[in-house]
């Protein structure tokens, strides 16, 4: 492990332990993940100094398999300092009083295809906003590639079932949006949607997570992304239940 971390695990379930480290020399291993993952732009950019990042190994071996970010937020005025700020317009969200968290290059080894290894993240980032009162959750979902084509059905879902509150719903900033909401009016396929969306984006809508109403083609990182917001009190009593279960796993 080159990444300076506690001895303990911040969670651990099965074979896999979670680590919480910070600080701008202590994420080289999550790095090397996110350019895997992304390609070079997914490497170090200066959000990373402001973030708690949260790191899941292989607890025999040590080997890294997914990495997140999170960034802490007092309240919704403060998500203009976010890194989703760049391609978003979040001015409504200023009207919400309560904590908040970013997460951010969310990445799975790609060699790695375990559904505990996002069990457990979530897991962990459970544990972790309840022990720092968030109320909200957002960041972006990226499916690969900027052709938005492949991904139609996808993204009929996501505007006919999904479309975040239009008080809360991101504007256009970006200069090169993909305005799904207003342009694509045919009746999806379930099926091929939900094969279609990236499993990050999947988990957030299963927990009651609202997106944007266009995507942005992310040129730089290869990406088309939706805004996604997520309100805690808003998960379903079941799922917030399966989460504190594993959340309280040692």
């Amino acid at each position: 492990m080159t990444s300076r971390q506690s001895d303990l695990p911040f969670l651990t379930k099965g074979r896999y332990s979670a680590y919480l480290i910070s600080g701008e020399g202590e994420i080289a291993d999550a790095v090397a993940l996110r350019v895997l993952a992304f390609g070079p732009p997914g490497g170090s950019d200066e959000f990373d100094p402001l973030c708690t990042h949260l790191l899941i190994r292989l607890e025999q071996s040590g080997t890294l398999v997914c990495c997140l970010r999170m960034l802490a937020l007092a309240n919704g005025g403060e998500a203009k300092r976010s890194y989703s700020a760049q391609f978003y317009d979040l001015s409504r969200l200023a009207q919400l009083a309560a904590p908040m968290f970013e997460i951010g290059r969310f990445c799975i080894h790609p060699d790695w295809h375990d559904p505990d290894i996002l069990r457990i993240a979530w897991g962990a980032i459970t544990r972790f906003v309840d022990k720092r009162g968030a109320a909200f959750l957002f960041g972006c979902s990226s499916f690969s590639g900027v052709d938005p084509t492949p991904y139609l059905d996808a993204f009929s879902v996501l505007k006919a079932r999904h479309l975040a509150p239009l008080a809360l719903r991101p504007g256009v900033k970006w200069p090169d949006p993909f305005r799904f909401a207003a342009e694509l009016q045919c009746r999806p396929d379930p099926r091929s949607a939900a094969a279609q969306m990236p499993p990050l984006l999947r988990s957030y809508l299963l927990m009651g997570g609202q997106v944007s109403d266009h995507a942005v083609i992310d040129w730089h990182m290869n990406t088309l992304h939706v805004f996604t917001m997520l309100e805690i009190a808003a998960i379903p009593p079941a799922r917030k239940r399966l989460l504190r279960t594993i959340a309280a796993s040692h």
